[in-house]
C-alpha cells in the first residue's frame, strides 16, 4: 500500500484542538435534523454471539451524521467502542473520531478532521498534518463495521476506485467485487440474492462483506485485533450465520490456492544440500562441509563432504556459508487466516498446533496444505472444548462427561491429534475428555480452567498445559476474594522459585511428563510501553504489513503495574529455566503475537532462562515431535525422516539471533526463498 500524503508531525495546543472538535453549543444543532436510516449488528467470535452494533444515520442541511455504539464481551472482557462520522451527502468524510477498545488488550483514541485542503489527524494526543486527497474515506481497523458498510458506499459513489485512501491510517485498501450469493435466512428459510466484496489492506489479510440491493451491509466475516475469527450479522439475519463463514472459508482456500501458485517453489526427485554447517538437532557436534542427501521429499543420506556420495542425477545446491537445521515447530498457533501459511514458512517454521479455531476452516487449510494446493506448514490440531461461563469461547460446549466424550469424537474423526481444555470446563469433564482421547491415541493440552487446580488437571489426564502462568500458580498463595490485582502481580512476582514448595510442585510435573508450551513473547509484549517500545526486543515488529503496524507499535505509558509486569516477567523466565533444568518438556509457542517472528523470540527467550543455544532450537524442534509422537518422522535431519529443514545465515549455535537469519526453507522437500514468502503477504524480508 502507498502512502498518498505527506505528513508533518506537530504538537497542537489542547485549545485549538478542542476548538476543531467542538460540537455546537446547545440550540446551535440544526432545526432540520432527521433521522435517515437505523440498524444493529449481532457481534459474533467464532460464531459465539458476543455483542451488539448499532447505528444511526442523521442529514440536515450540514450534510449526514453517523453515529456507531459497538460493544461485546470477551471472556469476562468487556470491549466497547463508539465511533461518529460527519460527511457530505456523497459520503467525503469531514470528520471521525474512534475511541474505546478494539479487543481485550488494546485501546484505541483517533480522529479526523478536514479543513478544505488540509487534513489533520490525531492518534491520543499526537497530531499530524498534510494534504486532503481527492478521494478517501475514514475507517480504522475491523470494528464498527458501520464504517466498513459507508466506506463501501463511499467507494462506490465515486467511480469504484482500484484503491482507496483510508485515514486515520493513511494507506490504501482494495474492494472488489466477489460475486453474488444466495442466502437462505429466517424461519420460512427466505433466499436473498447479496453482493458479496473482498476487502484487502484495511486489516492485515482479508475479509468478507455482503450487501443487499440497497446497499445495507448484511455480513462482515473477519478478524479482530487478536486475530480471532469475527463475525457481524444484521438484525434479522443471523440464520445465514454458518453460510457466510463457509462461503468466506471457501473464498479464503481460493487465495490460499492463489498466492501457491504465485509462489511455487523447487523440487526436485533427488537433491544434494552441498558446503553447509549440519546442526541436526540430535545434540551431536555440528557438521562442517556437510552434504545432505534428500529424494522424494525424504532424507536418504546425511554427513561430511567426503564421506556421502553425491547421486550424479542430483540436483545440487550450494549451502556454503549457511547453517543447515531441522524445520522449526510453532506449537500454540492459531491459524486463522490464509496469510500464516506463507508467514510460518518465511519464519522457517514446517509444523505448527494450532490451539483452537473453526474447525470447517482449519481442516479445509491443513487438507488443502498437505495435498500440495496450498502454501503452508504442516497443521496438526488440537480441537477446543470449552464449558459455559463467563469466560467461555467458541461453541464447542461441554457441561457433562457425555458431551465431553462427543467433541473427542467429533475431533478425533477430523484428524485431530489433541483436545485443548479451556477456560470453563469443569473438573468431571477434562477427565472425561482425557479419558476419550487416550483411548483414541489423542492426548489433551489446553488451559487450566477457573476453579481447577493446575494439579487436578494433571491428575485428570490432562497431558501439556499452554502458558507458563498456570505452571507458576501452582506454588502461588491462594487469594482471598477481592485481591487487588497489584498485589496478586507482587506475591506472584516474589514467589521463592527454589523453595522446597516450589521444588515439589517442578517434580510433580516431571513425573508426570507434563508438556508445557510457555508462551513468553505475550508475556513480553505486555510489558511494552513508550518507555519500552515493543520494538526494542522484537525487531521483526518493523516488518510486519502496514495493516499490523497500528496494532504492534500503538502502546501508552507506563502504568501503575508496569513494574511488577516487568518483575514477573522475569519470574516466567525464571521458571521456564527451572522446569526445562529439572526435566520437563518445554516446547515452543506463540499464541501468534508477532507473526512469524515471534518463533524467533520464544527461542531467543529461552537463551535468556538458561537453555544453551542447542537445547533452545531443539525445544522447537525435537521436543515438540516428541509430544505430539511425531519424532520417527520429524524434528532433526535424519535419515529416514521427512526434509523439514532451513538454511541459515550465520550459525545459531553461536549467536542465538543468527536464527532470525532464514534465507530458505525446505517443507517435504520442497524448497522456498523466504524473501519471496515475506513479501507475499506485505511484509519487509
Amino acid at each position: 500500500m502507498t502512502n498518498k500524503s505527506i505528513w508533518k508531525r506537530s504538537t497542537v495546543l489542547l485549545m485549538v484542538v478542542l476548538g476543531v472538535l467542538s460540537c455546537p453549543a446547545k440550540g446551535q444543532e440544526a432545526s432540520n435534523s432527521q433521522v435517515i436510516e437505523e440498524g444493529k449488528f449481532r457481534l459474533h467470535k467464532f460464531e459465539q454471539a458476543i455483542g451488539w452494533e448499532s447505528y444511526q444515520i442523521t442529514k440536515d442541511a450540514n450534510g449526514l451524521a453517523v453515529k456507531t455504539e459497538f460493544k461485546f464481551n470477551d471472556r469476562g472482557t468487556d470491549v466497547p467502542l463508539t465511533a461518529n462520522l460527519k460527511a457530505k451527502s456523497d459520503w467525503t468524510p469531514k470528520q471521525f473520531e474512534i475511541k474505546g477498545k478494539n479487543s481485550r488488550l488494546s485501546a484505541i483514541d483517533r480522529a479526523v478532521v478536514v479543513n478544505g485542503e488540509q487534513l489533520r489527524v490525531r492518534d491520543r494526543e499526537e497530531w499530524k498534518e498534510g494534504e486532503t486527497p481527492q478521494q478517501f474515506f475514514t475507517v480504522s481497523g475491523y470494528a464498527p463495521v458501520t464504517m466498513q458498510m459507508l466506506m463501501v458506499r463511499y467507494w462506490a459513489a465515486h467511480g469504484s476506485p482500484k484503491e482507496l485512501t483510508i485515514f486515520p491510517e493513511g494507506r490504501d485498501l482494495r474492494v472488489e467485487p466477489r460475486g453474488q450469493d444466495k442466502i437462505s435466512f429466517g424461519k420460512n428459510t427466505e433466499t436473498e440474492t447479496l453482493q458479496r466484496y473482498l476487502v484487502e489492506g484495511l486489516i492485515w489479510g482479508r475479509e468478507w462483506l455482503w450487501f443487499d440491493s440497497k446497499q445495507n451491509l448484511i455480513a462482515a466475516i473477519t478478524t479482530d485485533a487478536e486475530f480471532d475469527h469475527f463475525e457481524a450479522i444484521r438484525d434479522g439475519y443471523e440464520d445465514g450465520l454458518k453460510m457466510f463463514v463457509a462461503l468466506a472459508g471457501k473464498d479464503g482456500m481460493n487465495a490460499l490456492s492463489r498466492i501457491s501458485a504465485t509462489i511455487p517453489g523447487s523440487r526436485a526427485a533427488n537433491i544434494a544440500l552441498v558446503g553447509g554447517t549440519l546442526v541436526d538437532g540430535t545434540g551431536k557436534p555440528p557438521v562442517a562441509d556437510s552434504v545432505i542427501l534428500v529424494k522424494d521429499g525424504r532424507i536418504t543420506k546425511t554427513g561430511a563432504r567426503n564421506e556421502v556420495e553425491i547421486p550424479k542425477n542430483a540436483q545440487v545446491i550450494d549451502a556454503r556459508g549457511k547453517t543447515i537445521l531441522p524445520g522449526l515447530w510453532d506449537m500454540h498457533a492459531h491459524f486463522e487466516q490464509v496469510e500464516w501459511g506463507p508467514i510460518y514458512l518465511a519464519a522457517g517454521v514446517t509444523t505448527v498446533r494450532d490451539c483452537g479455531n473453526e474447525l470447517e476452516f482449519l481442516t479445509a487449510a491443513r487438507d488443502m496444505i498437505a495435498d500440495g494446493h496450498g502454501l503452508g506448514p504442516r497443521i496438526l490440531a488440537a480441537g477446543i472444548i470449552d464449558g459455559s461461563g463467563p469466560l467461555t469461547i467458541g461453541l464447542a460446549r461441554a457441561d457433562t462427561p457425555e458431551q465431553a466424550r462427543e467433541w473427542v469424537d467429533r475431533y478425533h474423526q477430523a484428524g485431530f491429534q489433541q483436545v485443548k481444555i479451556y477456560s470453563s470446563v469443569k473438573l468431571p469433564q477434562i477427565a472425561a475428555a482425557a479419558a476419550e482421547a487416550h483411548k483414541l491415541g489423542m492426548t489433551a493440552t489446553g488451559h487450566i480452567p477457573e476453579g481447577v487446580t493446575t494439579r487436578e488437571a494433571v491428575e485428570a489426564g490432562q497431558d501439556q498445559i499452554s502458558h507458563i502462568p498456570y505452571a507458576l500458580q501452582m506454588m502461588a498463595p491462594s487469594f482471598p476474594a477481592g485481591t487487588k490485582r497489584a498485589d496478586r502481580l507482587k506475591a506472584l512476582s516474589e514467589i521463592d522459585l527454589d523453595s522446597d514448595a516450589a521444588k515439589k510442585e517442578i517434580a510433580f510435573l516431571k513425573e508426570h511428563r507434563t508438556v508445557v508450551d510457555p508462551t513468553l513473547v505475550i508475556y513480553e509484549m505486555g510489558t511494552a510501553s513508550t518507555a519500552k517500545p515493543f520494538s526494542s526486543v522484537e525487531p521483526g515488529a518493523a516488518k510486519v504489513a502496514p495493516e499490523l503496524a497500528q496494532a504492534l507499535f500503538d502502546v501508552g505509558p507506563p502504568g501503575e503495574n508496569s513494574g511488577l509486569l516487568e518483575k514477573l516477567l522475569a519470574k516466567y523466565l525464571a521458571l521456564v529455566g527451572k522446569l526445562h533444568a529439572a526435566g520437563v518438556p518445554v516446547v515452543v509457542g506463540t499464541d501468534q503475537t508477532v507473526p512469524g517472528h515471534s518463533v524467533h523470540r520464544e527461542i531467543e527467550l529461552y537463551t535468556m532462562a538458561g537453555f544453551t543455544p542447542m537445547e533452545a532450537i531443539q525445544a522447537a524442534t525435537i521436543v515438540p515431535a516428541r509430544a505430539m509422537g511425531m519424532d520417527k518422522e520429524l524434528g532433526t535431519i535424519e535419515a529416514g525422516k521427512r526434509a523439514d529443514l532451513i538454511l541459515v545465515k550465520g550459525n545459531p549455535l553461536e549467536d542465538i539471533h543468527n536464527i532470525r537469519n532464514v534465507e530458505f526453507v525446505m517443507s517435504n522437500g520442497k524448497m522456498f526463498k523466504t524473501g519471496e514468502l515475506w513479501e507475499s503477504v506485505g511484509f519487509l524480508p
